[in-house]
């Protein structure tokens, strides 16, 4: 979802974009990336690759954790080996969720998930592998291309109601806005952590009704508390994201990129 738009995003801006599938490479084999960086040598490496079930995970935890950590070092230090920077999009789960306010990158970490732990890991080794490694954290992913929130919940609208939790909060980020966001990091010499949303926040609940509001389709909202609707893995309450860099990136208002994706998906 998130590397189909950074694709797009920098053709549209002039770059020339080489996309690897899964087929093309395979990440977790650090021959096979360094092979492939040497043939290519790119100035900027995306790495969009990521264990995403973050329910599966805490079932498969080295298998998450061979994806998003050992091929996370792979690509950084593959990318180092020929001069380049690499960018590795994160995740808010890698905080508890116990903050009362915007978690900035300097926040103690404390994953309560395999999903998260396996990420932070990737982060660490990321870093120690390129000192030319932009970390960026993110969260509640929508776009097209890929299964998300969005696509879910009008999916069930035919139920003519949906339980929705409305006790986590976090900020929902259109992958078009993000991978811009991306984009413009890469440019920079700005190497680190980096926190980067859609603008303002919002729980799961309000964010479905936002949905069905904006997507004119009629569906009652019923909120629920998380112990009521338990999951596999435990999610942080609280994971809005804030930064403390001086110029940091900023993305628009997620509602912004939830128009914009409504209008994506409806037929010509």
């Amino acid at each position: 979802m998130l590397g189909q738009d950074v694709r797009r995003v920098a053709e549209l801006g002039g770059h020339e974009a080489i996309a690897l599938d899964r087929a093309s490479l395979d990440v977790t084999d650090a021959g096979a990336v360094e092979r492939m960086f040497g043939e290519l040598r790119p100035d900027v490496a995306i790495n969009c690759a990521a264990w995403t079930d973050v329910d599966g995970a805490e079932s498969a935890e080295q298998a998450a954790l061979k994806l998003n950590a050992d091929a996370a070092r792979n690509v950084a230090a593959a990318a180092a080996s020929v001069g380049a920077a690499v960018v590795l999009p994160s995740t808010d789960y890698v905080f508890d969720g116990t903050a009362e306010q915007p978690y900035v990158e300097s926040d103690q970490t404390n994953p309560l998930s395999a999903y998260g732990r396996t990420k932070l890991v990737g982060e660490i080794e990321a870093a120690a592998a390129n000192p030319r490694s932009f970390v960026v954290r993110t969260s509640w992913l929508f776009g097209s291309g890929g299964r998300n929130f969005v696509d879910t919940m009008l999916a069930l609208a035919a139920r003519g109601e949906v339980r929705v939790v409305h006790d986590q909060f976090g900020s929902p980020t259109y992958t078009a806005h993000l991978a811009d966001g991306l984009l413009r990091l890469a440019t920079t010499e700005d190497y680190g952590v980096h926190h980067m949303t859609g603008d303002g926040h919002c729980s799961w609940y309000e964010f479905a009704r936002e949905i069905f509001a904006r997507a004119g389709v009629a569906c009652e909202v019923t909120p629920v508390t998380t112990a009521e609707f338990p999951r596999p893995a435990p999610r942080p309450a609280y994971s809005v994201l804030d930064s403390e860099w001086p110029r940091p990136i900023r993305l628009p208002d997620w509602r912004d990129g939830l128009r914009t994706y409504l209008a994506e998906r409806r037929p010509a």
